[in-house]
């Protein structure tokens, strides 16, 4: 198999929830080794979420904690902090999500960090950031959602503002790290030297929404909801077929022309003085939905998706999670994979979605027990002898074997 992108890079992951270890998946994915560090006292809060009376292991652990080993130590113990130190010495990179001064106030910054190792690069992910006057408040998705001014964007234009369906500003802020440290450790092989990097939630968010911040910023308008359609492009929007809806994005004047002479074969719409143009089709987009909808209760979902695409015009069917993973085109990309496990057997699971030639993401293996690696690691990696082991599980320092 061909070596992997990250072979030979060890990160040492402080992290819960989802921003964090979704970052850190990403990179194990590429071949990093992750050494997960969680409380003894139940591990990471996801593996408790799991739904009611079920005995089974979190599928929200599973699904971002593949390729990693977990090492269960309490930081907030002198003893605890001290094998982290030691842990970092020998790591390429430490990834932490605690509150500001958290990780000082346990000895394990960056400053001390760094004087061990030089060339560590030390990500971190927060809610406002480590400097400002919010830079002590934890950071959550549906927060960030709403102060960024995405929920005010988002729902039906008579409606209140909603959150989405996923916590995209974790995984964003994920994403974002992950790339600074790919950036970090591309730099550290020039000037041999480690670096700071700190991801908040909040400028993440605020990056997100760029092509509309960028309207107000330039021209003072704010955004306000708009449901399924848009303010800038027509016809964009969720269309009614005989059985349902359905999106289709025919945003531009010659992919409307298209759309009117052969995926509708309706070309005296382009006579209608309403919908010449773009601008023209934005101002009455209302008009322009009413006529569409007309067409499309004329045939299903499935018939009207298969004429546009053949068209050239981008359309697909509003689908739940469940419909998506048992399409056609998934399992065409093969995107679902088996992760062995060792108390869930094998584990289906979406694969990383990049695919490389020359170093591709390597299989997933299931995301790891809470502590199971805690003394191997400690003895392989921080030096740690059996008789210190042993007095560190004692403690409750580390959890017993």
């Amino acid at each position: 198999m061909a070596e992997t992108a990250l072979a030979g890079v060890r990160i040492l992951d402080l992290t819960r929830v989802l921003a964090g270890p979704f970052c850190t998946m990403m990179l194990s994915d590429l071949g990093a080794e992750v050494l997960k560090v969680e409380n003894p006292d139940g591990g990471d809060e996801t593996r408790a979420y799991r739904p009611v009376g079920s005995t089974s292991e979190s599928p929200y652990f599973l699904a971002i904690n593949r390729n990693k080993q977990s090492l269960a130590i309490d930081i907030t113990k002198p003893e605890g902090a001290i094998a982290v130190r030691a842990l970092a010495a020998k790591c390429d990179v430490v990834v932490e999500s605690m509150r500001t001064g958290a990780m000082e106030r346990y000895g394990l910054g960056y400053e001390t960090l760094s004087q061990d190792n030089p060339r560590l690069i030390f990500g971190s992910i927060s809610g406002y950031g480590r400097t400002g006057p919010l830079a002590d408040l934890g950071g959550y998705d549906p927060i960030a959602q709403a102060e960024s001014g995405m929920m005010a964007m988002t729902g039906d234009e008579n409606g209140p503002p909603t959150r989405m369906g996923v916590s995209l500003f974790d995984i964003m802020a994920g994403q974002y790290l992950a790339q600074g440290i790919l950036a970090a450790l591309l730099a550290r092989a020039r000037t041999g030297k480690g670096q700071r990097i700190d991801v908040p939630l909040y400028d993440s968010a605020l990056s997100t929404i760029l092509p509309y911040s960028a309207r107000y910023l330039m021209e003072g308008a704010d955004e306000t909801r708009v449901g399924n359609s848009s303010r800038v492009a027509q016809p964009l929007n969720a269309y009614e077929a005989a059985d349902g809806p359905f999106v289709l994005c025919a945003a531009g004047d010659r992919m409307w022309r298209r759309m009117c002479r052969e995926g509708l074969q309706r070309p005296d719409l382009l006579d209608d003085p309403r919908f010449d143009g773009n601008a023209k089709r934005v101002t009455n987009h209302e008009a322009l939905k009413v006529e569409l909808d007309a067409i499309f209760r004329t045939a299903t979902i499935a018939e009207w998706v298969e004429r546009l695409r053949q068209a050239g015009i981008p359309a697909g069917a509003i689908r739940t999670p469940g419909e998506a993973l048992d399409s056609p085109e998934t399992a065409a990309r093969g995107l679902i994979v088996q992760a062995p496990h060792p108390t869930e057997g094998q584990v289906p699971t979406v694969r990383s979605a990049l695919t490389m030639t020359g170093t591709p993401p390597r299989a997933p293996a299931g995301a790891p027990l809470l502590g199971a690696d805690t003394h191997r690691v400690l003895r392989e990696i921080a030096g740690y002898d059996e008789l210190q082991l042993d007095g560190l599980a004692n403690t409750g320092v580390i959890a017993r074997r």
